[in-house]
């Protein structure tokens, strides 16, 4: 006879199902019979059909109850290859890029999208699934401080690895464009990475920094593993800055110390608080050096930057223990710890003094790549809503042809348009900058483009992703859609590598320092593209509206130059956000 037991007391804690990310199987599919007719429902052998059981059974009876449960579900939104999907990425590209660069840079990424689609894509969910686990303790009592990550973290280092993520803008292949192709490839891999777009955007930075110095002779060696093609011979960089007493402020926050060793090596004493990629092969990190009296100098003049390996050559730590993993809101798939360094052995890389003046290199490049999450993530969310509005029948007809439907889908497609342009011109100038090719005007426009574009498209982000979110309904906020993840990851971008006050401060000096420098290029700039656009009709429009922009602002900063330091302070954020518009705009 069949007993069905119903599963109610079931949590979601022990739920194997919930736990994989798939939908809970129905109820019925947990306790159903082969065939219900070939049931017993007489008392025989001292058994008794209980009333639950004859519940059952008329359940069974009723019209929808053996219905398909496919006939139930909202079709699921599908995309195809991302590059050959992009309409304004393929544009950007064919318009820019020299004809030999754009034929080969082409079949590298449709090549790339496939790719993507049909392995990164797959991978990336399981590291989401899987998020890295620490083992502090052996079987035996022994302390190990072992991070385990999933089998698809690690092979998105080896696709990493393969596809020069990192090599392609070092190798140079392309003069200029090097950093652009880059940056395509890193803004296609990003929103299915997985969350390991984080640990690139440090190593990138790392081989900013040591390229930056000339690549000493003891260096060297990293940087050809951070800039390795080799998945045997790709290194990882982590960046371990903040410690607890500072997140931006390292000036005053960075406690941990460097005591000098005979063999002119350093011993590196105190606690990192947030490690993000904890699991890399490498880092750069900050300390003040003591003197042979055991003292350090305050501030950021006593800061010096280090490099030092995470584990020796018997792959034990370097004098380093791991405390815990950080429970994050998001970017599970990556493992953050806070560290203990208790005596790991470093190199002093930068001239005694000088670690924060060396980290303005590698500061630039996580922010691009900062960037490159954002408009990734905010690519991601519409393709998949618009591809979701052609499926979803609602009120009588597809979501797309609900006119407000899809002038909401059109406003997000604006914004992620527009912050798509400001990280292509942010790369691009960076490419001329790292080739000798940048004028004195672009050098000045990319020390202000970085940080607005970093901040104006952080806050992008969240918004955008967010509105993303609700298009779809109630499928958008359940887990096993693979729609949350990408919020919960969109969130930090806004936090990562300076909040957006930091980075608005950070634009004021930037006009401090240049003595007004850099809002000349500026303004020159955006004059210069609204005369080539003023030659268009269709544009004359958005061409006014754009220089009544430009003139609003510049009677703001007369207007506050008047009042004082504390006025543009109040201002900045304000201030950032309408230089990003009008940079855009134009």
């Amino acid at each position: 006879m069949f007993t069905c037991r119903l599963p109610c007391w079931r949590s979601s804690a022990t739920c194997k199902p919930w736990q994989s990310g798939r939908f809970l199987p129905r109820l019925w599919e947990r306790c159903q019979p082969p065939s219900h007719k070939g049931i017993n429902t007489t008392v025989g052998q001292g058994q008794q059909v209980s009333i639950q059981e004859k519940q059952v059974l008329e359940d069974l009876e009723m019209p929808l109850a053996r219905r398909e449960t496919e006939n139930l579900f909202q079709e699921q939104p599908e995309t195809g290859n991302q590059y050959l999907e992009d309409a304004l990425l393929r544009s950007y590209l064919k318009t820019h890029l020299p004809p030999k660069v754009l034929e080969e840079v082409d079949q590298d990424l449709e090549r790339f999208g496939n790719r993507l689609l049909t392995k990164v894509r797959p991978l990336g969910w399981e590291c989401e699934l899987n998020p890295p686990v620490f083992r502090q303790y052996d079987a035996w009592g022994q302390r190990v401080d072992q991070i385990v990550t999933c089998s698809a973290w690690r092979k998105m280092k080896e696709i990493a690895a393969e596809e020069g993520l990192i090599a392609e803008a070092y190798e140079r292949r392309y003069s200029n464009w090097s950093r652009l192709h880059q940056a395509v490839k890193l803004y296609l891999f990003s929103s299915c990475s997985g969350g390991f777009s984080c640990p690139l955007a440090m190593t990138d930075g790392a081989a900013k920094v040591i390229e930056s110095l000339g690549i000493p002779g003891s260096l060297k060696n990293a940087f050809d593993h951070l800039t390795s093609r080799d998945p045997k011979k790709f290194w990882t960089s982590g960046q371990w800055m903040t410690e607890r007493r500072g997140g931006s402020d390292v000036a005053n926050g960075t406690e941990t110390v460097a005591r000098k060793q005979p063999d002119g090596t350093y011993r590196l004493y105190g606690f990192k608080w947030f490690t993000s990629a904890a699991d890399s092969d490498m880092t750069l990190t900050l300390a003040r050096v003591a003197d042979a009296e055991g003292h350090v100098k305050q501030g950021s003049g006593g800061l010096s930057l280090f490099f030092l390996k995470v584990r020796d050559e018997e792959g034990k730590l370097n004098s380093i223990q791991v405390q815990k993993l950080k429970d994050k809101l998001g970017t599970r798939q990556m493992a953050t710890a806070e560290l203990w360094l208790d005596g790991a052995k470093a190199e002093l890389i930068s001239a005694e003094g000088r670690g924060v003046a060396s980290i303005s290199n590698m500061l630039n490049i996580t922010r691009i790549h900062n960037v490159i999450g954002a408009v990734a993530s905010m690519r991601r969310m519409i393709s998949l809503s618009r591809e979701y509005a052609r499926r979803r029948v609602a009120f009588g007809k597809l979501l797309k042809d609900h006119p407000l439907h899809m002038q909401t889908i059109a406003r997000m497609e604006v914004q992620t348009r527009g912050a798509f342009l400001l990280l292509m011109e942010s790369v691009r100038l960076l490419g001329l900058a790292e080739t000798n090719m940048a004028s004195e005007q672009d050098q000045l426009l990319l020390r202000l483009l970085i940080p607005v574009a970093k901040l104006y498209t952080g806050k992008q982000a969240s918004a955008v992703v967010v509105e993303a979110m609700e298009s779809f309904g109630g499928q958008g906020y359940m887990e096993d859609t693979g729609l949350p993840v990408i919020l919960r990851d969109a969130l930090v971008l806004s936090i990562w590598e300076g909040t957006t006050n930091i980075l608005s401060l950070d634009v004021l000096r930037s006009l401090t320092k240049s003595q007004g420098q850099v809002m000349a290029a500026f303004f020159s700039t955006v004059q210069k593209k609204l005369e080539l656009a003023s030659s268009t009709a269709k544009l004359e429009p958005a061409v006014k509206q754009t220089r009544d922009a430009v003139s609003s602002l510049r009677g703001f900063m007369q207007a506050a130059g008047s009042k004082g330091a504390l006025t543009m302070e109040l201002a900045a954020r304000d201030f950032s956000y309408s230089l990003a518009r009008i940079y855009t705009g134009s």
